[in-house]
């Protein structure tokens, strides 16, 4: 989320200053011109591609209470599979095949949460999860619903947050 709010920051600084102005923002905030400028070509095409087979464009508005909360379930949705769970001694676990993970350095959660979607898995001295996003595990179900079927999860900390979520959605 933290890079949407910078590609929205970028956007309103492009159509109040203008290319110049935008690409000032982006040097006194420390991001990349060049992909940020990449990242908004990429979602006009997805736009022009909607639009050319008449598929409906639906976005919450920005200012919804339920803005942010859309984005996490789509990247839910889209990551399903990367999934992890923080336990007890402050290290996640991996959902299906329990890799013991750490956040990596450059994340910026303002807690630690307790279910976390991550992009990458990241492989140096200790094994870290990089920019992750913190997701309720109520929406698992709506995501995969075989992908989370309880029957294949070796019991254990996880497992009962599972149940948990799942009684708690009803």
């Amino acid at each position: 989320l933290t890079l949407l709010n910078a590609y929205h920051a970028f956007k309103a600084k492009l159509v109040e200053g203008g290319a110049q102005a935008a690409k000032e923002w982006c040097m006194e905030n420390f991001v990349n011109s060049r992909s940020i400028t990449q990242a908004d070509s990429v979602r006009t095409q997805l736009e022009r591609i909607m639009t050319r087979f008449s598929f409906s464009m639906q976005s919450t508005p920005f200012h919804s209470a339920e803005y942010y909360a859309n984005i996490r379930r789509c990247l839910l949705a889209g990551f399903f599979m990367q999934v992890a769970h923080r336990q007890g001694t402050g290290h996640y676990l991996t959902l299906k095949d329990n890799q013991v993970v750490v956040l990596h350095p450059s994340c910026v959660p303002m807690d630690a949460p307790e279910w976390v979607v991550y992009h990458e898995f990241v492989l140096t001295s200790k094994n870290f999860i990089r920019t992750v996003t913190s997701v309720d595990p109520e929406w698992f179900f709506d995501a995969s619903e075989k992908y989370f079927d309880l029957d294949s999860f070796p019991a254990g900390p996880t497992k009962v947050a599972l149940q948990r979520a799942k009684r708690t959605r009803g």
